[in-house]
Formats: structure tokens, C-alpha cells, sequence
């Protein structure tokens, strides 16, 4: 009796798989179909034996692992992203979530989370995280039990006082809320990367074990970061050097001021930028100050250090040797024996101790407490890594791809007897000269862009250097024909001597690309005033802008500058779009989350 042929209506294939199946039987000899009726009939009973199999049952499931980032100016995000992908190669399902994005129903089931945060300014959370934070350390925040597990990796500045606040504060409420720590939090200075990675695989251990050491979580070997071409060849390791093309002071006749407008090339570099990101220099410390620092000490500047280096080159090029860090004071006082450093080491003397820091650097340590008998192993313990420098680039790529421009304010100052300046910035200024090189690297920052769409209106505030990111999204604007509104507030001392990039900016404005220029002149008259004033004048122009959807940034001094801005657009808020302090406060809130609101404080 004949068999018709496999059809979806008489089989439970799909049409064209019965298609497919009956063109491969139709060549097959009877021998040949006995065959292949045996192998299918083994191959079904392999997957039940497999299926009903006690190993099978009980092999565990890698967990999966949330990825929870805060980023002020990417590295923190970036971190994040090489954390996901080292648990992704190592076989666990991986989410990455800014804490912009997160919500109380994510905490309703236990999570397994990664946290990485870094702190800004005096202890702050990044902007797009403060919302979370303050969530999370107020009264609706979730419960938690112990099958949510955590542990957090801190960035930040071990100069600041607040050293990994944010970080610090996630950690001890998380615990609190009733998470388990799986791993102790790992607080990252400037020179992160090593540690962070050395972070990373710890988690992803302690995951894998939880996951019963079997599945393949622990069996994957850890990923490796893609990048780009040019940064695959080019980074913070491996800086490019660049050709100074140009330095020129643009302050005028009588300022008490240093600004550099300096052009770099790129060519034949391969790298590329885009309007928000920095420009990481590689700096050398000032030759004359490392003479002294060895002086002092009592050392052999030739002092081998193996590998072919020196302790005077090493600390010229390799080592911090002027900012003063809490690690460094400990290993100080420790090294002195110094009773009085030891005390200002208290947690009782804060106040003190912060306050006879201020304007000293390292030597000033080495004077103060001195050491007989140091060698050079032990002076280099004391000292964290030269971290680069990064400057708000100032150009557009797309209007000059060969070159980058910077606008640096150059650090000079007299403190406690003696003339100081910038680690970097009198690098620059006083060291370096166009057709010298300079090494250097880009540092992204993805929270610090222009709209994607050029019809969305944007709000600059930037006061000094300030300016530098401005003038390359008006640059970038103008190539791209953006038809977005664009309105800057900028400010200085003095209108003469201190309106950097002046004719360009009087240029955008007389040709239409910027379509308002409010600036502020603090010395010019007897009363200061500053761009924090001139927003607040300009009130009700300003809310209906951000009512048709203008984003808002902010660049310069985070110390002051970005506060008292902050400050005055929440005033504006309330004032014009009559709520009270605690509907404008999350308006704004609203905005940075949205990432409407960026700023590039420094």
C-alpha cells in the first residue's frame, strides 16, 4: 500500500518542512530508509533519556545579573558596558540599567545587581542618578531581603574629601534595606581600570558559585573589550602625539587672567570626536619642582627603579607629586612618625586638617613632616599614578576633522610662601610650544551631547572656559544646518579683556545661528553680576524655551558656578511655572532625567 506524500494537514510538520522532508526521501533506497528509521528512533530516545536524566533535573541556571550604573562623565557608564559584556561572555543573562531609568517595581523580586556610581563635586551623585539616590534613602524605598544580592564599585577623586561618597552610600543601604553584600565594595581612584576589572571578576565568581560552579557561567572565559579602530589604537595607555599647531592667549590687554586657545592636529591619527567630548592629556610635571622634591628628600635623582627607569623620570612622567591625597597623607604619616600629622589624621580634626591642606601640595608635606631616611620604593608607594587631564573640546569634526581645538585657563597662584601652578596647564603653557607634541587620547562622554533632532532649541550656560563645548556645538549646529534655536549666557571678569572667542560669537549672532547672547561682566560694574543673574532677568523667556522642549546645559566651575545656576533655574521654574519648591525641584529633576538638563562641571 502506497504513502502518500507528507502534507501540514496530515502530519504535525509545518508545509514547508513536509515539503523539504518529502524531496530528501524521495532519492532514499529501502535499505537507506531502514537506516534513517533507526537513527531518528535513537535520537528521540537519547533526548528522553536526557530529558528525565537526575543531572539534567537539577542543573543550575546562571543567574541573571543586573548591571546598575550612575555616570556623571562616562566612565562610570563605561565600566558598566565592559561588566555586561564580561558576564554575557561568561554565559549569564545581563541587563545594563541606568539608575535614571530604574523604578521601584524592579526591586518587587529579588535582583542580583552589579552597581557601579561614581561621585561629583563635594560628595554629590551623578545628575542623572539623584533622583534614584534620594529614593532609595527615603521613606518609599523598597524592602529587600537577602536573595537580592549586590556589591558596588565606587569611582572617584581620592584628592576630594568625599572620596566615593555615592559609591559608599549605595553599599551601607543596600545592607540596610536587607540586600546581602556578595562582595566588599572596591572604592577606584583616577587610575581605575585595573581595579575595576580586577572588581568584575570577582562578582562574576561569586555569581558563578551561587549558580552551583557547573554551568557555563564558569566555564566562558572573560570578554574582551571591543572597541573601535582608533580607540583600539589610541587611549588614556597609548595617547597620540599630537603636533601643537597653535597657542595663543586670547585675553586681552590688562586681564588677570590666562586663557589658551590651543589647536592640535590629528592627522593621521584616525581618531574622530564628537561636540561633548574631552581631550585626555598626557602631562609631565614641572622639571624644576621634581628637582626640588628630590632635593628636599635627600635622594639620587638617578636612583634605578629597574625596568631602565629613574626616579627622576619616573616622577616627571609616571607619578602625582604635588596633589595632596588622604592615601597619601596616611602612608605619610606612617612612613614621619609624625605625631601632629597623625592627629590631623583624625576623624575629630576634619575641619582642621581640610583647612591646612588648602593651597599646599606634597613638598610642602615633605617639609613639614620630615623623613631621615627614605628610599625610593617607599616614596613611590606613597604616590598614586600622574592621571591625564581632560578639557572640554572645542571644535567641531565635522567643520575641521584634521584638528581639535581646546580652551585652557592657565593655574597660577601664590600659597603659604611659594608659586604654584597647574600640573597640566603651565605644562601647556609654559613647556610646550607649536610644533611640539603633546600627548593625548579622547575621552567620550555620552552625557554631554547636543539633541538628536536639530530642530530641538538648546539653553548654553558657560562662563569662562566654560565656553569650550559651546563653540563646538554652534560649529557643529552651523555645519549641519541645524534649524534649532540656540541661546547662550556667557560670562567673565571683564568685557575688554575677558570675552573669549568674541568676534566669533558676535558673528553666529549677527548671521541668525545664535539667536540670543545674554553675557555677564562681574568686574564692570560696582556690583558683580554673573550669568546666574542674567538667566534670572531673562525668567520668563527662558521657562518658555524648556516648555517647547529646549535642553539645557551648563559648563565651568562646578564648585560655585554650576550651584548657583542650578539654584536659579529651580527659582525660575517655580517662579514662572507657579509651583512650589517641591514641584519645581522635580521638574528639574525631570529634565536631568530625561537628559535635557547636562552639565560639565569641573
Amino acid at each position: 500500500m502506497s504513502q502518500g506524500p507528507l502534507l501540514d494537514i496530515n502530519s504535525p510538520l509545518s508545509a514547508d518542512q513536509a515539503q523539504r522532508l518529502n524531496e530528501a526521501l524521495a532519492g532514499l533506497n529501502t535499505d537507506q530508509m531502514t537506516w534513517l528509521s533507526g537513527y531518528l528512533a535513537g535520537l528521540t530516545a537519547q533526548g528522553e533519556t536526557a530529558a528525565h536524566s537526575p543531572q539534567a533535573a537539577s542543573e543550575p541556571t546562571a543567574p541573571e545579573i543586573v548591571v546598575l550604573y550612575g555616570s556623571q562623565t562616562g566612565n562610570a557608564e563605561g565600566v558598566a558596558e565592559q561588566a555586561k559584556e564580561s558576564a554575557k561572555a561568561r554565559g549569564f543573562p545581563v541587563r545594563l540599567v541606568d539608575m535614571a531609568d530604574i523604578n521601584k517595581k524592579e526591586f518587587k523580586e529579588p535582583l542580583n545587581l552589579m552597581v557601579i556610581v561614581s561621585t561629583q563635586g563635594d560628595g554629590e551623585p551623578p545628575d542623572t542618578a539623584e533622583g534614584f539616590h534620594e529614593f532609595m534613602h527615603g521613606r518609599k524605598a523598597p524592602k529587600l531581603d537577602e536573595r537580592t544580592r549586590f556589591s558596588v564599585l565606587a569611582l572617584g577623586d581620592s584628592s576630594y574629601e568625599h572620596y566615593c561618597q555615592t559609591g559608599k552610600e549605595f553599599d551601607a543601604r543596600l545592607e540596610t534595606l536587607g540586600a546581602s553584600r556578595l562582595h566588599d565594595r572596591v572604592d577606584c581612584d583616577v587610575d581605575y581600570e585595573e581595579d575595576a576589572e580586577r572588581w568584575i571578576e570577582a562578582v562574576l565568581d561569586r555569581y558563578a558559585e551561587l549558580s552551583g560552579g557547573t554551568s557555563q557561567a564558569n566555564q566562558a572565559q572573560p570578554a574582551t573589550t571591543v572597541a573601535t579602530p582608533q580607540e583600539s589604537v589610541y587611549s588614556k595607555k597609548n595617547p597620540f602625539h599630537a603636533e601643537v599647531l597653535e597657542s595663543v592667549v586670547l585675553n586681552g590687554r590688562g586681564s588677570d587672567k590666562e586663557t589658551h586657545h590651543i589647536e592640535l592636529s590629528l592627522e593621521g591619527s584616525g581618531l574622530s570626536y564628537e561636540p561633548g567630548d574631552a581631550i585626555g592629556i598626557v602631562p609631565q610635571n614641572d622639571p624644576a619642582y621634581v628637582d626640588e622634591l628630590i632635593d628636599k628628600l635627600r635622594m639620587d635623582a638617578n636612583c634605578d627603579l629597574g625596568d631602565g627607569r629613574c626616579l627622576r623620570d619616573a616622577l616627571l612622567t609616571e607619578y602625582e607629586v604635588t596633589t595632596l591625597t588622604r592615601p597619601f597623607l596616611e602612608h605619610w604619616a606612617e612612613v614621619s612618625d609624625a605625631a601632629e600629622l597623625r592627629r590631623l589624621m583624625d576623624q575629630e580634626s576634619r575641619d582642621e586638617l581640610r583647612d591646612w591642606i588648602g593651597g599646599r601640595h606634597i613638598i610642602d608635606v615633605i617639609e613639614h613632616f620630615p623623613v631621615e631616611q627614605i628610599d625610593a620604593e617607599t616614596l613611590t608607594k606613597a604616590l598614586r599614578k600622574l592621571p591625564p587631564r581632560l578639557y572640554s573640546i572645542a571644535s567641531s569634526y565635522q567643520a575641521d576633522p584634521d584638528e581639535v581645538h581646546l580652551t585652557v585657563g592657565i593655574v597660577r597662584y601664590e600659597a603659604h610662601g611659594r608659586s604654584r601652578g597647574g600640573v597640566t596647564t603651565t605644562y601647556l603653557a609654559d613647556r610646550v610650544r607649536p610644533g611640539d607634541s603633546v600627548p593625548i587620547y579622547v575621552d567620550r562622554n555620552k552625557n554631554f551631547k547636543l539633541p538628536q533632532d536639530d530642530d530641538t532649541p538648546i539653553i548654553m550656560v558657560g562662563p569662562g572656559t566654560g565656553i569650550a563645548p559651546f563653540r563646538a556645538f554652534l560649529q557643529e549646529r552651523d555645519e549641519r544646518d541645524a534649524q534649532g534655536r540656540n541661546w547662550l549666557f556667557f560670562g567673565d571678569r571683564r568685557f575688554r579683556s575677558d570675552f573669549l572667542y568674541q568676534s566669533e560669537l558676535l558673528n553666529y549672532r549677527k548671521r541668525g545661528l545664535l539667536n540670543r547672547l545674554d553675557v555677564a561682566f562681574s568686574r564692570d560694574q560696582a556690583g558683580k553680576v554673573y550669568v546666574q543673574d542674567r538667566m534670572r532677568e531673562n525668567a520668563g523667556a527662558l521657562f518658555a524655551w524648556l516648555q517647547e522642549g529646549a535642553h539645557f546645559y551648563v559648563c565651568g566651575d562646578g564648585e560655585r558656578m554650576a550651584a548657583d545656576v542650578h539654584r536659579a533655574l529651580i527659582d525660575i521654574v517655580r517662579e514662572e511655572g507657579d509651583l512650589d519648591e517641591e514641584g519645581a525641584t522635580e521638574y528639574v529633576r525631570e529634565l536631568q532625567q530625561a537628559k535635557r538638563y547636562q552639565r560639565d562641571v569641573y
